[in-house]
């Protein structure tokens, strides 16, 4: 059959004209115009008066015009073209008044003409007529590119709109219809007013004038359509109609002298052949047209019966496929009535055919679900599909059944839903299966979120598939961040083979187990994992689970160190206690000999010398029994603030005047339980190195506070025990101990000082006075920044009693906001994060300035910025307030540090009025120090 496509190539008004159309146009112009080049020279020759020629041309003219008129009409209808429409109105428009012309002409059926005619209306009605239909045709050239050539396909794609072609063919037929009868009306009106146009039936000059504007305006159409290209085969013959129109004014008004005149009868015959040129065209479309819907009836049997045999075939095939399918195949009413059933359903549900056939689908949906049953035939019902859902249906034996259904509607040959085609399969078992399946998916999910181990998964390259978000705290690194890198990206760079070849013996099928491997944190330190690792063939992938042993190392090492301080006690305490033993024999026996040796001047002074060493030998047992906690102690209740003050003015002379001396001493009480002397000496020692650490003068600060040490500090220092403690803080702004040497400073015999500038036993005597006490101490120090050194003593129970009743009713108060927390010791960083998330505040951490500044910028919910004054890198904590600040305004801080609160204010690197939590801290103190930050 012919494309709809294509249907526009089926109407000579909407195909193109062809090189032989334009030919054959081009032919009969010629044609016309020599044969009015031959009649032009005679136009004027009088002839014998025929009123029956006027009649016959007439009624001749109209009936041509008028069939044209209802051709093209006809084609309107189908294309909907502006163009059409409007030659078609011109068309209309001259058949009715080539018929008024014959009633009006003058000596045909009255001698004036009828309805009312005078002996001037037939020439203007025959004026009227000839320049009315120009004007249509200049309205059909401006419409017919896009009407014709462009609009066409679009009319047919678009559903055929029968309302608006309708009142388009009325509106044309009435405003010709009101146009001619208007100006008939008027001519036969106002004839008295108008110019006379013929004299004693001879042409005057008016005539050659009006004649002459209406040929300018035919002129003017015909250019006006010969511009429009490419033309239709329409274009061409509207354009030799226009031709012979031309001719015929120029014959029958122009050239002849009056009526009946060779001139008058050959305008005649031109305008019946203008009229026949279109006609002609039309009708051989039509001709065509029947032809071709010949051909397209027959083809369109043709292929009627070939879809009958096929759709008889496609029956059978479908019904042997309904069948024989697995899954029950219903068809039923939209009202539920069902009406066929394969053997599928039977088997699924229990029913054979003659049970089913004609009963409710109620039949097999439990009583619960009957409502479901309506809305998924209502759905149906307005041409909804249904697919997969999930429902419950009924067995005979009356279990319940798991089914997933597909409906679709059923549709008559009109379009119109009649019934529904419903698919049922039984997914029972699948469904057990899939909640087992997801619920165990479930799990594991569960499991692979909440692991404090690191699990990662790899292709068969190494490259990372999934990584747990413990890898957060544990590499610094977010998930998404390690996703799709290779896996030895993050491994140490020394143990990377070792890596790999673990990686390749799981290949071979090996699983490994507790194998140590380092990998890279995001801010540069390595961190030691405990691996076990495990390939699947199946999904081709490796499975690696790492245990964090950082925390484990540190704590071994903490051990390690307390066990060694502990053993060198030991040996030390028992080497002074034998070297005491020789030292009284020496200072004993030396008394003897001075007294011996007292004549004789050389000898006592070698007495005197052997004397003093022995002295200062006692004095170095006396140290190390200090340091190996067996000193002979006199605790004793000691006003802390007291013995500070008498301290600081022995030490003054002592320091020199570029040491400046500062006491920020506690207003309430501090009575702690130690000896005095002890005490006093562990101060000096202290204030001696802090000397030594500013060669270049600095300050020294003497703190007193009264401090309560809780579970979580003791988790922290293993050693520590808790209670009320009296805290002393001396801290200086030196150059400051570098970490590699933290560790050592309370080693006997250890020192930084050059040769012979001290005996490395100050720091280790303090240490082992504070443990021997019963106390603890703490040292924090910052390279270029300086040192704090804190002692913990016991508290007496003179002050205890007080400070117990003050700290048993902590302020515990927490809060909903968000909190970033900055320290760069990962341990401590883990501790803060462990206290402030258990106040109920959400936690984000860094590692240093950089990083907490890009927190801060992709977290706008941060409240709080809780950060360490003192960092390694390019910004300190202060620097990292500031520029945060400028971010966000709104942004509260609170600082922390390893210094004391007075000693950091008056070092300059904080500006008076900031809020600090000096460390070590209490919960309480955290808790509260937070609160007053996000109030303030």
């Amino acid at each position: 059959m012919q494309n709809v496509e294509d249907t526009r190539e089926i109407f000579l008004s909407a195909s193109p004209a062809t090189r032989r159309d334009q030919f054959v146009a081009l032919a009969a112009v010629a044609i016309s115009a020599s044969l009015f080049v031959a009649a032009a020279p005679f136009a004027k020759v009088q002839l014998a008066a025929m009123p029956a020629f006027v009649a016959s041309y007439q009624s001749a003219l109209a009936l041509n015009d008028l069939i044209t008129a209802l051709l093209l009409f006809s084609q309107f209808v189908l294309l909907r073209s502006r163009a059409l429409l409007w030659l078609a109105s011109g068309y209309l428009f001259t058949a009715p008044a080539a018929f008024l012309h014959t009633l009006a002409f003058p000596g045909l059926f009255s001698p004036t003409g009828l309805m009312g005619s005078g002996p001037q209306t037939a020439v203007w009605i025959y004026m009227i007529w000839h320049g009315g239909f120009p004007l249509f045709v200049a309205a059909y050239a401006l419409h017919s590119h896009r009407s014709i050539h462009e609009s066409v396909q679009d009319s047919i794609k678009r559903s055929f709109q029968v309302a608006s072609v309708s009142r388009s063919l009325l509106l044309a037929i009435v405003g010709v219809s009101i146009a001619l009868t208007t100006l008939v009306w008027f001519v036969i009106t106002y004839e008295a007013a108008l110019p006379a146009l013929i004299s004693g039936g001879t042409a005057n000059f008016a005539l050659k004038v009006v004649v002459g504007a209406t040929w300018c305006v035919t002129l003017a159409a015909l250019l006006l359509l010969a511009q429009r290209r490419p033309y239709t085969i329409l274009d061409l013959w509207v354009m030799v109609v226009l031709c012979a129109w031309l001719f015929d004014l120029a014959l029958s008004s122009l050239l002849n002298a009056a009526r009946f005149d060779l001139g008058y009868y050959a305008g005649r015959l031109y305008g019946l052949l203008a009229a026949s040129f279109v006609l002609g065209v039309l009708l051989a479309d039509n001709v065509g047209l029947q032809s071709k819907l010949t051909r397209l009836l027959q083809q369109q049997h043709r292929q009627s019966q070939n879809e009958r045999a096929h759709f008889i075939a496609r029956e059978r095939l479908l019904s042997a496929v309904v069948e024989s399918s697995n899954d029950a195949i219903i068809t039923l009413t939209l009202h539920g009535k069902i009406t066929s059933w394969n053997r599928a359903a039977e088997q699924l549900f229990g029913y054979d055919g003659s049970e089913a056939l004609g009963s409710d689908i109620g039949l097999i949906v439990p009583t619960e679900r009957r409502g479901e049953v309506d809305r998924l035939l209502e759905r149906i019902g307005r041409g909804e599909k249904i697919e997969h859902h999930e429902t419950m249906r009924s067995h005979k034996d009356g279990h319940e059944l798991d089914v997933s259904l597909s409906v679709s509607p059923v549709l008559d040959a009109r379009g119109t839903v009649i019934g529904a085609s419903k698919v049922a399969r039984d997914i029972t078992e699948s469904k057990r299966t899939r909640h087992a399946l997801s619920r165990e998916t479930e799990e594991r999910r569960r499991i692979f979120e909440t692991s404090q181990d690191l699990i990662l998964i790899a292709d068969a390259q190494g490259t990372l598939i999934q990584v747990s978000p413990s890898a957060n705290a544990i590499l610094g690194y977010r998930p998404e961040e390690m996703v799709g890198r290779d896996a030895g990206d993050f491994v140490y760079p020394p143990e990377l083979e070792s890596f790999r070849s673990q990686m390749l013996a799981c290949r071979g099928g090996h699983d490994i187990h507790n194998f140590e491997a380092q990998f890279l944190h995001k801010e540069g330190r390595a961190v030691i994992l405990n691996w076990m690792a495990s390939w699947s063939e199946p999904v081709q992938r490796h499975f690696f689970i790492g245990r964090d042993l950082t925390e484990k190392r540190a704590a071994e090492a903490q051990f390690r160190q307390a066990q060694k301080m502990e053993a060198v006690g030991q040996l030390t305490g028992g080497v002074a206690h034998d070297f005491n033993n020789i030292l009284t024999v020496i200072t004993g026996s030396i008394g003897i000999l001075a007294e011996s040796v007292a004549d004789r001047p050389e000898l006592a002074s070698l007495a005197k010398l052997i004397d003093d060493s022995a002295d200062r030998g006692a004095r170095l047992t006396q140290q190390l029994l200090a340091f190996a906690r067996k000193q002979p102690l006199q605790p004793a209740d000691i006003d802390v603030n007291a013995l500070l003050v008498e301290t600081a003015d022995l030490l003054r002379p002592t320091l020199g005047e570029q040491i400046e001396i500062e006491r920020i001493l506690a207003d309430d009480p501090c009575t702690a339980l130690a000896d005095p002397d002890q005490l006093a000496t562990a101060i000096v020692n202290l204030a001696l190195n802090a000397r030594d650490a500013m060669p270049q003068g600095g300050k020294l600060t003497l703190e007193t506070a009264s401090v309560a040490l809780d579970q979580d500090y003791a988790n922290a220092n293993s050693e520590v025990a808790i209670g009320d403690y009296v805290m002393i803080a001396v801290s200086d702004t030196g150059c400051g101990i570098p970490p590699a040497y933290l560790d050592k400073v309370f080693d006997p015999f250890f020192s930084t000082k050059g040769v012979g500038k001290g005996t490395g036993l100050g720091l280790s005597m303090v240490f082992g006075f504070v443990k021997q006490s019963g106390g603890h101490i703490k040292i924090y120090s910052e390279v270029g920044h300086g040192t704090s050194i804190k002692l913990y003593l016991p508290r007496s129970a003179a002050s205890s009693t007080a400070a117990t009743a003050r700290h048993d009713t902590p302020d515990y108060r927490g809060g909903d906001e968000t909190v970033l927390v900055v320290e760069d010791d990962p341990l401590v960083r883990q501790h803060v994060i462990a206290q402030v998330t258990s106040l109920g505040y959400r936690t984000l951490a860094a590692g240093n300035a950089a990083e907490a500044l890009d927190v801060l910028e992709r977290h706008p919910e941060i409240d709080l910025l809780f950060t360490d004054v003192i960092m390694p890198g390019a910004m300190n904590g202060r620097q990292l307030a500031e520029a945060a600040q400028k971010q966000r305004r709104s942004l509260k801080t609170l600082f922390t540090s390893g210094y004391t609160e007075n000693a950091i204010v008056h070092h300059g690197r904080l500006d008076a009025g900031v809020l600090l939590l000096a460390k070590p801290y209490r919960k309480p103190e955290l808790a509260r120090m937070i609160r007053i930050a996000l109030d303030a």
